[in-house]
């Protein structure tokens, strides 16, 4: 099957759904849930990785008669990275009888949806952000399966500083996950009394770095952790090595490895990216090896494994157990209860788990290297 027809196989299916409301009467055939993701601009491939995840797990469910005999219905609107069409989408979502929201892209973009989704009472499931700010305080609709940003700066810090290196700059993007993992870093710098040496942003959607990079340079760092996505990143991965900067590249799961390693080429090589989710690229897992089944067996040679749709398979699969879980009567009180009852799945290669008050799924984090050739290595 064609990568095209495939990933818009479900999205282009529009139904009344199920509606967490009282007010709404199930659809007898099919449970519509509903993601707003950049699937177009400078973050598209976040989002169409985590859509394509989502549906190779979903297609297969309903593929085998769905759950409870229902299909599971997803629906991606586009919302370009940008939180007003964020919101916008959120409307239309519910308004389509969404029961849930998964794998949303970016802080900011949860941050201007959740009091609509929380109003509404329908679960927010499966960000793709590790903010503290989704986090806390604690939302009982909010489900997190990833670690969080503070689980991955930790981890990057932690191994700088264990091989010695005292100095160390910070590269932002101006918004809600640079600051995010800007607060990250600077806590656990904090807890090794250290502090960053150059801090650089650049805006949102954006690749002007000049700023960032005499300013962090001025700092002569040793290193340069990146909180920002790929687009961004590679700008300014690009434009430090043009300054003579040759030091190590840390960067965290929200830049996407894929995607700046396709931007970088040759340059990629040697940058360092902390992951949340198991390795893709090879069945080193039974959850890995069911991914990657999946993905070729729809795709055939065009599929290309990817930590971003490990991610959407991971969300979808721990989503359909939780459903299995709420039985036929599907109400968000029903839902939390029943994901509640998660406290430790094994999915063969990960671990999920949450608690009545425990929002967080997990807390893995690795640290891989990418290759001159594109490749990710641990």
């Amino acid at each position: 099957m064609k990568r095209r027809a495939f990933t818009g196989a479900m999205g282009a299916a529009l139904a009344v759904g199920v509606s967490a409301s009282p007010r709404s009467k199930p659809d007898a055939a099919r449970i519509v849930v509903g993601q707003s993701a950049p699937l177009t601009g400078p973050a598209s491939e976040l989002g169409r990785q985590f859509r394509l995840g989502l549906e190779l797990h979903f297609n297969q469910v309903n593929a085998q008669g769905g759950v409870g005999g229902r299909q599971v219905d997803l629906t991606s609107l586009d919302d370009g990275y940008d939180p007003d069409r964020c919101v916008r989408n959120t409307r239309e979502l519910i308004d389509r009888g969404a029961v849930a929201m998964l794998g949303y892209v970016g802080t900011a973009s949860s941050l201007a949806a959740l009091p609509m989704v929380t109003a509404e009472q329908r679960l927010f499931f499966a960000p793709f952000t590790g903010s503290e700010a989704i986090r806390i305080p604690f939302n009982p609709i909010a489900f997190h399966v990833r670690a969080s940003y503070v689980d991955e700066t930790n981890a990057i810090v932690k191994h700088l500083t264990s091989v010695g290196t005292q100095r160390i700059g910070v590269f932002y993007q101006n918004d809600g996950d640079g600051k995010a993992g800007l607060l990250g870093v600077a806590r656990a710098l904090k807890r090794q009394y250290q502090s960053s040496v150059g801090l650089g942003f650049v805006e949102r959607n954006a690749s002007e770095v000049d700023a960032a990079v005499k300013s962090i340079l001025a700092g002569r760092p040793d290193a340069i952790v990146q909180i920002a996505t790929y687009s961004s990143s590679a700008a300014f991965i690009r434009a430090a090595r043009q300054e003579g900067f040759s030091g190590v590249f840390y960067n965290i799961s929200l830049v996407g490895a894929q995607a700046l390693a396709r931007e970088l080429g040759a340059a990629a090589r040697g940058v360092v990216v902390s992951q949340v989710m198991p390795f893709p690229f090879s069945a080193k897992s039974r959850l890995s090896g069911e991914y990657l089944s999946l993905g070729r067996q729809a795709l055939g040679d065009a599929f290309e494994p990817s930590y971003g749709s490990m991610e959407g398979y991971v969300a979808a699969k721990t989503f359909v157990e939780g459903l299995r879980r709420t039985g036929p009567d599907i109400t968000t009180p029903r839902m939390i209860a029943a994901f509640e009852s998660m406290t430790d799945v094994d999915f063969g290669g990960f671990r999920v788990g949450f608690e009545p008050r425990k929002r967080s799924g997990s807390r893995l984090v690795d640290l891989t290297i990418l290759t001159e050739e594109g490749k990710t290595r641990y």
